[in-house]
């Protein structure tokens, strides 16, 4: 299966996505996750594109539909892929079309996962990550064991630099006006469905797995 995970900063996205890659064993291509390992290692698409990251921007396109293209190459994506946080504009929703075309496939499934701005305020300005492992914390529903330290594997707990509160306003702008029209893009192709995002992380996954059983 090939599917693709959306929603506004702070959804869900990424920890339903996780839960899905590892339940159904398929890779996992997150954007995000390419662009801060690639500033990690100092390469420059990722310094590059953390210009962008640390002011609540979209990475241009023609940055993010490389990367994207050359995960796409690998061999294990060849039968089945999550995409997460890509695309995240119709251009880069077109440019994808077009790399999917030219390996003989096609997106099975688009979730579009649901919250209120409140909730994303609150998830966003109140979330950790571990600088080893990226295990992701909440510091009032999801609270390490020792402050500031991760239970998994002992590294430091940090605030990403869009998940402050002037990043995530124009994320969620960004969002509404870039994002958001590519509901229109994928309903017209008859895979997207919307997912109610407000309720139980485990409620989320039940209502995103009774649409991958169909699949």
């Amino acid at each position: 299966m090939k599917i693709l995970m959306m929603g506004p900063p702070g959804a869900g996205k990424g920890s339903q996505s996780a839960k899905v890659v590892e339940h159904y064993e398929l890779p996992s291509i997150s954007t995000g996750q390419m662009f801060r390992d690639a500033y990690n290692n100092n390469d420059p698409i990722g310094i590059e594109a953390m210009k962008y990251i640390k002011d609540g921007n979209l990475v241009s396109d023609d940055i993010t539909n490389e990367i994207v293209r050359l995960r796409l190459s690998k061999n294990d994506t060849e039968n089945s892929f999550l995409l997460d946080g890509y695309p995240r504009t119709v251009a880069q929703a077109a440019a994808l079309d077009v790399m999917l075309d030219e390996m003989g496939t096609e997106l099975d499934a688009v979730f579009n996962i649901l919250s209120s701005n409140d909730v994303l305020f609150e998830r966003m300005e109140q979330r950790r990550v571990c600088k080893s492992c990226d295990t992701t914390y909440h510091l009032k529903f999801k609270i390490p064991k020792i402050d500031g330290i991760c239970d998994v594997c002992g590294g430091v707990l940090y605030q990403r630099p869009d998940d402050t509160l002037e990043s995530v306003k124009r994320r969620l702008e960004i969002y509404e006006t870039k994002t958001r029209p590519l509901l229109d893009y994928y309903e017209k192709k008859g895979i997207l469905f919307h997912i109610n995002g407000m309720q139980p992380f485990d409620n989320v996954y039940n209502d995103i797995e009774l649409v991958l059983r169909d699949i």
